[in-house]
């Protein structure tokens, strides 16, 4: 799951698409009505008003850089002044230090610094924002959330040899799924652990 990390004093609730759309991209092909620039076009007040919005993205050589364009600009091109940093957790701590930055990362790399916003699909005029947690993300409900692939060469039909079987076999186990929470994402629901592994001949046992 990505999440649009912004300071952790940031007072601002959640933000749709098209308004993340509008703040990083050049383009706005998300329709939203005018560029954003500064705090105060998302509806901030006081202090934040008048203050330059600061943005923090991965390189175009990342992963997350090109699912960030597909999905949340609508396919449109980065503004020039985006800060590219070289890893994921580099865009959570530059977010750490700006109060008034904003950034994309990966949902592991949260710290105590910065908040996850609420996102939403939603182009209404009193769109539901949905929560950046696990809940959200097995539903489909958070518009960043996705599946990340482990790809093999496999015949349907035949079998794997042993070792390829093993390895895809801890994968699914507790023990790999275990890895995977360590490391900050969220662990595959057993029913897709159970599809998956039944899909290279392997019958699971969970």
């Amino acid at each position: 799951m990505l999440a649009v990390y912004v300071h952790k004093d940031n007072p601002i609730a959640g933000l749709t698409l098209q308004q993340v759309d509008a703040i990083f991209s050049k383009t706005r092909k998300g329709n939203y009505g005018k560029d954003i620039i500064t705090w105060g076009d998302l509806g901030l007040t006081g202090e934040w008003k008048n203050r330059p919005i600061s943005m923090y993205g991965r390189n175009s050589a990342s992963g997350t850089y090109g699912y960030f364009k597909k999905h949340a600009l609508f396919k449109g091109d980065y503004k020039n002044n985006v800060n590219e940093q070289p890893g994921s957790s580099s865009v959570v701590q530059s977010v750490a230090s700006d109060k008034y930055g904003i950034g994309y990362s990966g949902i592991g790399y949260i710290t105590s610094d910065v908040r996850a916003v609420a996102l939403s699909t939603d182009t209404g005029s009193n769109p539901e924002m949905v929560p950046a947690t696990p809940d959200n993300a097995y539903t489909g409900d958070y518009p960043l959330a996705r599946f990340l692939y482990l790809t093999m060469n496999y015949r349907p039909g035949s079998k794997l040899d042993t070792l390829r079987a093993e390895f895809v076999k801890f994968v699914f186990s507790r023990q790999g799924q275990e890895v995977v929470v360590k490391d900050g994402y969220f662990p595959v629901p057993a029913g897709v652990a159970r599809e998956e592994l039944e899909a290279v001949g392997i019958k699971a046992i969970f």
